[in-house]
């Protein structure tokens, strides 16, 4: 059940049922409640009708044994201002909800008054006066046995003012019965229908999402196999449509497109660097091997020049693992120029310009960046490398350029990648790897800055290095 209830496909079934279930409650709790008030209304209009159908016989003068009040459907009661019932259905039985539970009608004041004003009609008819009927119509529900039938009803009440007999109350009612059956039929309809189009909107809310989810599940399955295979030349399936789904296996695609260019890139990595060590660590083994057996013969200045040149190698091996590791540099900020100055001390023929520009960063990784530049441009300078140092707006610059042969522009992209060397044979000779442009370019982005190489105004190749200036 957990299992089940974890599914996408079943939690979107359930949700929409629930939702339809809400919004069916209170849709048919307000029909309900429109149709009982509806009902109940007309119910009122009738009885009221009926009440004052009596009270205007009652202002005309009619007394109350010659009230018309035989209608089977709507019991009637008259009552004077003491609450005494004078008048009622013939067929009353029992009556509740009107305040008066008598159902037989008593002698009262007002039916003396109503003998004594018969009298005086005989000598006088012009002398009658009609009452007065009450504007005001009160409402209340209740139950009445007529004949012997018990029903619920709808009662009315009016008053009139007749002469001779003070205030008199009128209740009728009118039978509810139209409004039970009407509300029971659609508490049946609701009952009955309810169930069976949750049942259908559950359905198809199901088979919807099968379909929706299929991709999914594909994407899942290929994703499945991928990891299973470790073959990342592989792609998920893109489903012909625009929605999210599809954005989905595009950007799993380009994500696993992504993994497989960083795994090739860091194979490629290992087997560079393996060939790389092979050298200096055959050189180094063979000069060892003769000195063993040959003392005499030793070569100490080759046999440092590879330990040296190994421990450059490692070096350059162990920075690239931890900027490919994300290690974010330090926030320290420092003089840019007297970097600069620093690392071009002791070289030849290196010509430097460099005022004082702050930046903040890793004092070690732009200076092993400097460091990789001036090789690269004594190594292939004719004479002279010109180095100068610049704010410009919200940027430190930093310019290496040198006489050489320069890069071609369509090798201009290729010079930063890792052990690519456009001269194999002189940068081996010099010991280089085809590490320090690389190297220097990723710590300049790891810095919020860019490396990249042009031409010099004197031919060769010009190194520009930007970074962002301290605040």
């Amino acid at each position: 059940m957990r299992r089940l209830l974890g599914s996408v496909r079943a939690r979107a079934t359930l949700g929409a049922t629930l939702v339809v279930a809400v919004a069916l409650l209170a849709a048919g709790t307000a029909v309900t409640l429109s149709l009982r008030s509806n009902l109940s209304g007309e119910a009122g209009t009738q009885a009221e009708r009926a009440a004052r159908s009596v009270a205007a016989d009652l202002a005309g003068g009619q007394a109350f044994d010659g009230l018309s009040l035989d209608d089977d459907d709507r019991p009637v009661q008259v009552v004077d201002e003491k609450g005494t019932l004078v008048a009622a259905s013939e067929d009353l039985e029992r009556i509740s909800g009107t305040g008066v539970a008598a159902v037989r009608p008593q002698a009262s004041a007002a039916a003396r008054g109503d003998e004594d004003d018969e009298g005086e009609d005989e000598g006088d008819d012009d002398s009658l006066e009609p009452g007065e009927i009450g504007e005001e119509t009160a409402f209340g529900d209740g139950s009445a046995t007529i004949d012997g039938e018990t029903r619920d009803y709808r009662f009315a009440a009016v008053t009139v003012e007749v002469p001779g007999r003070g205030t008199l109350t009128v209740h009728a009612g009118a039978p509810l019965a139209a409004e039970q059956s009407a509300v029971r039929t659609a508490l049946t309809v609701m009952l009955i229908g309810f169930p069976l189009l949750l049942a259908v909107v559950a359905a198809v809310t199901w088979r919807v999402t099968r379909r929706a989810l299929r991709p999914v599940e594909g994407i899942r399955g290929e994703m499945a196999a991928i990891t299973a295979s470790e073959d990342l030349g592989r792609r998920v399936p893109v489903p012909d449509t625009h929605d999210e789904v599809a954005g989905l296996a595009r950007t799993t695609n380009e994500t696993l497109a992504a993994l497989e260019r960083s795994v090739e890139r860091q194979r490629r990595f290992v087997a560079d660097a393996s060939h790389e060590l092979r050298s200096p660590i055959a050189s180094l083994r063979t000069q060892l091997e003769v000195g063993a057996a040959h003392p005499e013969l030793l070569d100490v200045a080759g046999a440092v020049e590879d330990t040296v040149r190994l421990q450059r190698l490692a070096a350059d091996l162990l920075l690239l693992a931890r900027l490919d590791a994300g290690e974010r540099p330090a926030d320290t900020r420092f003089d840019l120029g007297a970097v600069v100055r620093e690392e071009a001390a002791g070289r030849s023929g290196v010509t430097v310009d460099a005022p004082v520009v702050e930046v903040s960063g890793s004092r070690g990784q732009l200076a092993r960046v400097l460091a990789n530049l001036l090789d690269n441009g004594r190594r292939h300078a004719r004479e002279s490398v010109v180095v100068s140092v610049r704010a410009e707006g919200e940027w430190a610059v930093v310019r290496v350029a040198d006489d050489g042969a320069g890069v071609p522009p369509k090798e201009r992209e290729r010079v930063f990648e890792r052990f690519v060397r456009l001269d194999d044979a002189r940068s081996r000779d010099d010991g280089g790897a085809g590490l320090g442009l690389a190297i220097a370019r990723d710590v300049a982005v790891r810095h919020g800055g860019t490396l990249t190489v042009g031409e010099a105004p004197g031919g060769g190749a010009l190194f520009e290095l930007r970074l962002p200036g301290a605040p």
